[in-house]
């Protein structure tokens, strides 16, 4: 093992060497090799996804920080950068990329052996964001659940997203939109849905939670801030009474005050939130948005901007702070948790960011999911089916039934589904039962995804596993449009428009198509695979 005391490392790397890490948000530029040219910082930034510092390599080295490095990949160099803490290269953590993965599992983040919610695997997941948008209310989330029900999906987790609230700070239902909502969420239970509320970190400034909690119990009393406070403030601008008031933080939904997890008034107040909706409603967990690096990033300031502080810990990182917000999304089992830094051997549900309706979106899934198991987080969702930005779904919007399908058939076995978009509005008749048929191949491979999700909670090892995991040293390194479920399924989707057709590459064994038919591998086959087909191969 070698160590740095001065927080750098540069690595050359061997001839012909490939590393994974950093950050799943780069699936499809992995592997890392001689011929890379990349750079991230993961200091300030986590890229909407999963984040850690480490990389392993096919000749199983591994390289490691506890803290977040900023990493620049040229000319054959590894060089990283951690501001804070040592970064350690272990030269012969294996022989392979596996091995060298499972090395720094147990070495530096072990799995803690806690399970996720298995309710994620045993059945599609439900996200009403793409269907309402920010017009979220109790009647049309009753009839989408039921519209679900009604066409063969079983019940699972049930994410109300977005707008169902108040407002931001102000977490109660909004009575506008939602007349009876314990009544709703009694008849979701009875469905047999479990029932997430979308939830963020980020607080409107006009809010009664942002006066609590920015000046204390009593708002004219500014003189007990900071004592009192728990949000982001300037340390450069004083504000009324001569204390600095709380930053405002740009996020995608305009400007508000972001809640510091360093600060135990700021914990104490969510957590009061959270555990009232749980009470009141029989919320079952909270999807947590936001909380990404680059939001506390920004609230630290860059040269010529007007820096702001952490209340209660100035010293406190972005990537810290951001690590708190999950910390706390943990003590709520059953939550999903999108983005984050050093999550790895968590029983953290996570989902890819947003992507677009496009090919060469849905190309980024089995990459990037593939990414993120290498990174620690084996417990991925891919984004919602047909992708994540509502937009296009509006009526007149570029809408392909077929690419809808392919992304279907890409969730269908991996370690997650979820639903967002609905089939039976999206979708002409005749690709409904396409649909269908998706969900039901599902749920015959459900219970082995809901073991496989077990397993990975003791092992920490990957769910989806890229050939070049499961099978070193043979070359299939580059292959990024392939995947094993554990050892013995082998996925193979389509994810070029048009195409009936494809090729597969055959690790070593006997295997049995979807069709029945039986192949020995290694071996590199042609086979037809029409839009009603999702190619799979079990290991005999």
């Amino acid at each position: 093992m070698k160590n740095t005391t001065s927080g750098t490392l540069r690595v050359t790397m061997l001839p012909g060497e490939k590393w994974w890490g950093l950050c799943n948000a780069f699936g499809r530029e992995m592997p890392f090799n001689e011929a890379t040219a990349f750079e991230c910082d993961l200091r300030v930034e986590n890229y909407a996804h999963q984040s850690l510092s480490l990389l392993c390599s096919d000749r199983g080295r591994a390289i490691w920080c506890p803290e977040p490095v900023g990493a620049t990949i040229a000319g054959g160099e590894i060089a990283l950068e951690s501001d804070a803490g040592e970064i350690a290269l272990v030269e012969r953590a294996g022989a392979n990329l596996a091995e060298a993965f499972r090395f720094a599992s147990r070495t530096w983040f072990p799995p803690t052996g806690e399970e996720p919610e298995l309710l994620y695997f045993s059945a599609p997941q439900l996200n009403t964001w793409i269907e309402l948008t920010y017009h979220q209310n109790e009647r049309d989330i009753l009839a989408y659940a039921q519209s679900m029900l009604d066409n063969g999906v079983p019940p699972g987790v049930f994410m109300i997203d977005d707008t169902w609230q108040h407002g931001y700070g102000t977490w109660d239902f909004d009575r506008r939109r939602f007349s009876d909502p314990k009544g709703m969420m009694d008849a979701l239970h009875a469905m047999g849905y479990k029932v997430l509320l979308w939830m963020c970190p980020f607080v409107s400034m006009d809010s009664p939670g942002y006066r609590r909690i920015a000046f204390g119990t009593n708002p004219d009393d500014v003189h007990g801030y900071p004592e009192k406070g728990g949000f982001l403030v300037s340390s450069r601008t004083p504000g009324w009474g001569g204390v600095p008031p709380p930053a405002a933080v740009e996020w995608w939904n305009g400007k508000s005050a972001l809640l510091d997890f360093t600060h135990p008034n700021a914990v104490a107040w969510f957590t009061e939130q959270l555990d009232r909706l749980a009470r009141d409603y029989g919320a079952d967990g909270f999807k947590f948005d936001g909380g990404g690096v680059h939001f506390y990033a920004g609230c630290v300031g860059t040269e010529g901007a007007s820096p702001k502080t952490f209340a209660h810990d100035p010293s406190a990182s972005p990537a810290a702070q951001s690590a708190l917000y999950g910390a706390f999304a943990l003590k709520y089992r059953g939550s999903e948790y999108r983005n984050g830094f050093g999550f790895a051997g968590r029983p953290v549900i996570m989902r890819l960011h947003d992507k677009p309706h496009t090919w060469d979106a849905l190309r980024r899934l089995i990459p990037d999911m593939l990414a993120a198991g290498l990174v620690g987080c084996p417990f991925i969702c891919p984004d919602m089916i047909g992708g994540g930005e509502w937009t296009a779904f509006l009526p007149g919007a570029p809408f392909e039934p077929e690419l809808f399908l392919r992304s279907a058939q890409v969730h269908a076995l991996c370690p997650m589904m979820q639903i967002s978009a609905s089939p039976w509005r999206v979708l002409p008749p005749e690709h409904q039962d396409g649909f269908r048929g998706i969900v039901a191949l599902r749920q015959r491979f459900a219970p082995r995804f809901v073991e496989l999700a077990k397993e990975s909670a003791r092992t920490g090892e990957p769910m989806m596993r890229n050939l070049e995991y499961a099978f070193p040293g043979r070359g299939y390194a580059e292959i990024k449009d392939e995947f094993l479920m554990g050892e013995d399924l082998l996925v193979a989707p389509v994810l070029e428009k048009g195409a009936t057709s494809r090729r597969v590459v055959l690790p070593p064994g006997s295997w049995r198509a979807d069709d029945g038919r039986t192949f020995d591998g290694p071996a590199t086959i042609e086979i037809d695979a029409p839009l009603a087909r999702l190619p799979h191969f079990e290991r005999i």
